[in-house]
Formats: C-alpha cells, structure tokens, sequence
C-alpha cells in the first residue's frame, strides 16, 4: 500500500509564491510517475504537473514556467514549486502516483489527502 501526505498549502497574496511537499511511504513502484493535481471549489480535479522515473517533468499549459516540479534523490519526497501565483491557482492541491503519463485520473493508484492553497489579497 502507498501512503502520500502533503504539505505546505497557505494562503499567499497574488505574485507570491509557495513550495508543497509530498512525502511518500509503503510500497514504491520504480517505474511509476508522481505529480500534482488540483481541485478548486465546484470544479473538477485537473492535471498539473508529472515527473518520471528519470525525472522528466510536464506541465499543464495553465502553470507551465511558473511552476516546477521535483523530488529528492530518495525519489520519496516530491515538492511542487509555485511562483508567480494567481488568484485561478486557488485550489486543494493533491498529491498522486501511479502509471505514466499521470495526466488523467484514471492512471492514479493512489491520492494524498490534499493541502490547501488560497490566492488572494
């Protein structure tokens, strides 16, 4: 069984920044992808951001060269930074692993419980 618990969620102002954790525990596929989803209030959960094995990372369009994916050489701590925030990236932020491409829900194995981000001033 896979364990993830994220971190880090706040409320920031617009333009600021933030940096959410994952830390995962129990079963580790090697092959496996891990990335970011998000839900905003009445919305669905959408994609962020993917990184593999090899620590190839793709973004959505929404966030692509204000957010940045990556994890720590043990490959059991994930971290999404965030910058250049915008009030449309208020959401809960949701860590998951499961197969490659990890875009859709379907190739989830496994979800963190989710942390909160606020953007607003």
């Amino acid at each position: 069984e896979v364990h993830l618990v994220e971190s880090g969620g706040d409320l920031v102002q617009p333009g600021g920044s933030l940096r959410l954790s994952c830390v995962q525990s129990g079963l580790t596929f090697r092959r496996y992808c891990t990335g970011w989803f998000r839900q905003a209030p009445g919305k669905e959960r959408d994609w962020v951001a993917t990184i593999d094995h090899r620590r190839r990372s793709t973004y959505a369009d929404s966030v692509k060269g204000r957010f940045t994916i990556s994890k720590d050489n043990d490959d059991r701590t994930l971290y999404l930074q965030m910058n250049g925030l915008k009030p449309e990236d208020t959401a809960t932020y949701y860590c998951a692993t499961g197969v490659c491409p990890l875009t859709v829900i379907p190739d989830i194995v496994a979800w963190g419980q989710g942390t909160e981000v606020t953007v607003s001033s």
